[in-house]
């Protein structure tokens, strides 16, 4: 019988071995924890479609954050839900809104954590969509200086950097032109660029209290069917100004992913969102998968495609693990 010289089969023989040919490598560094904040003291109410995550109170958010440092996660990112609500979203800008609260005493606390603030209205609206309605549509143009004034109430509280995720055509150079007029020209942002319409949110609205009240968001957020449009969303966004740009989810849009970092080079994120967790957590439940070997996989996929950072609900689960392979 005639056997071929290179057997690939080799190089798989021990973990040891595995680990030294191992063509991607996922790291901590990469992680960034999403975090929901609410109004209230001592409060923490567990999100029902994503077990062990939290709707919390600045306090308990405090607490959790340090817990977060503490496994070497370099960043989280601030999710609000306000006391009221209107039909501009007005505590999104509101210097004492609940985001700004928040971040103010995380960086008390933990002032070398990268804190990260979403920039979006659809939390804050009384009909829950991303902007300003006016006769039941969605208008771009008259957003862009609410979005504006949001991010610059975010950095003035302390933020590190902004990540809008509303898909407004224009935010970016709006935010940025904000930043600068006032002095904040080194703060990065983040732009939620190829964000798609997508049924994996549906946990992530029961947890922001974000569904919208008429109608959905495919006005505003991409079509999943499409992907050279992803291109020229992130074409735009970095020639308004963002430093990095994220697709999102991650799970089922890797090929776009891909496509982005092999175009433009750039950091990218993704995000691993709530739908894509919720799964997991379910299947893992009823024993149809092993969580912890499915969360790996799903991350290190995720790293492959070319995500440099990954916003996950697994975030603390990955770091502990990761820190446990070190030794």
């Amino acid at each position: 019988m005639h056997y071929p010289l290179f057997r690939p089969r080799r190089l798989r023989e021990t973990e040891t071995i595995r680990r030294m040919v191992r063509e991607t490598r996922l790291s901590v560094d990469a992680l960034i924890m999403p975090f929901f904040v609410v109004h209230g003291r001592s409060v923490r109410r567990e999100i029902d479609a994503m077990p062990g995550n939290f709707q919390l109170s600045v306090d308990e958010l405090v607490k959790e954050v340090k817990d977060t440092a503490a496994l070497g996660i370099p960043a989280i990112i601030l999710f609000g839900l306000p006391a009221t609500k209107d039909a501009v979203g007005s505590e999104a800008f509101a210097r004492d809104g609940i985001v700004q609260q928040a971040v103010r005493a995380i960086k008390d606390s933990v002032s070398d954590l990268v804190v990260i603030t979403d920039v979006c209205l659809c939390e804050y609206t009384s009909h829950g969509h991303c902007g300003v309605v006016e006769q039941g549509r969605i208008k771009n143009d008259p957003t862009l200086d609410l979005l504006a004034r949001t991010a610059l109430s975010h950095v003035e509280a302390g933020a590190d950097i902004v990540a809008p995720s509303d898909m407004m055509d224009g935010r970016v150079a709006a935010i940025r032109e904000a930043l600068d007029d006032h002095g904040f020209e080194e703060t990065p942002i983040l732009a939620y660029a190829a964000k798609y319409a997508s049924a994996f949110y549906g946990p992530f609205r029961e947890a922001a209290g974000s569904a919208p009240q008429f109608g959905d968001r495919r006005s505003y957020q991409m079509d999943p069917a499409n992907a050279d449009e992803a291109l020229r969303e992130v074409a735009l966004d970095l020639d308004e100004g963002a430093d990095m740009v994220m697709v999102k989810p991650a799970l089922a849009y890797l090929d776009v992913l891909a496509r982005v970092k092999a175009e433009f080079g750039v950091p990218v994120a993704a995000y691993n969102v709530s739908g894509e967790f919720a799964m997991v957590k379910a299947a893992a439940r009823l024993g149809w998968l092993d969580e912890e070997r499915t969360m790996m996989e799903i991350l290190t996929a995720i790293r492959r495609a070319g995500a440099d950072l990954i916003l996950t609900y697994y975030a603390r689960e990955a770091a502990r693990i990761l820190r446990q392979q070190a030794g």
